[in-house]
């Protein structure tokens, strides 16, 4: 049998927010009230709550730290004439990935020199907020991923 050597190792993402949680058990986050529970963090409750360790999940760990896996840059005089259009988007996106995707979640949406900036807590949603400003209002987006792939700038722009 001939065993190829040629491919590339393909190394874990790291993020050190992504604690495993295997040997852990089952987890409650007291913040927002996500479970872990068989390898997955949801908004399903335990059945055996008193029982589970009591942890920040990595998308509260992030935001206390404030330490955000993604940003996103909205640039141009579009940004300036429709924000609230724009920010309702961000909300209205957010709300329907974090229903199946606990961990994504907004950080904060400020008011910059160029226009917005907007953190995630999770580079998923970053990349899904990008294609959805694309999608709805045009416009044009960048996306920047750190060597390791932890983390995610996306840069929008419209004028």
């Amino acid at each position: 049998m001939d065993t190829r050597h040629d491919q590339l190792y393909q190394q874990d993402v790291h993020d050190p927010y992504l604690r495993h949680w295997h040997a852990h058990g089952n987890a409650l986050c007291p913040e927002c009230g996500v479970s872990y529970r068989a390898g997955r963090w949801s908004w399903e409750g335990l059945d055996d709550a008193e029982q589970a360790e009591r942890t920040l999940c990595p998308a509260c760990r992030r935001i206390a730290d404030k330490a955000p896996a993604g940003n996103l840059t909205l640039a141009g005089s579009f940004v300036r004439e429709h924000s609230d259009e724009i920010c309702n988007l961000l909300h209205n996106t957010e709300a329907l990935e974090k229903r199946e995707h606990p961990l994504e979640r907004l950080m904060t949406i400020s008011d910059e020199a160029e226009g917005l900036m907007v953190t995630t807590t999770g580079i998923h949603l970053a990349n899904r907020l990008g294609h959805v400003l694309e999608a709805a209002f045009k416009g044009h987006a960048d996306y920047s991923y750190s060597d390791d792939r932890s983390a995610l700038r996306v840069r929008w722009e419209r004028d």
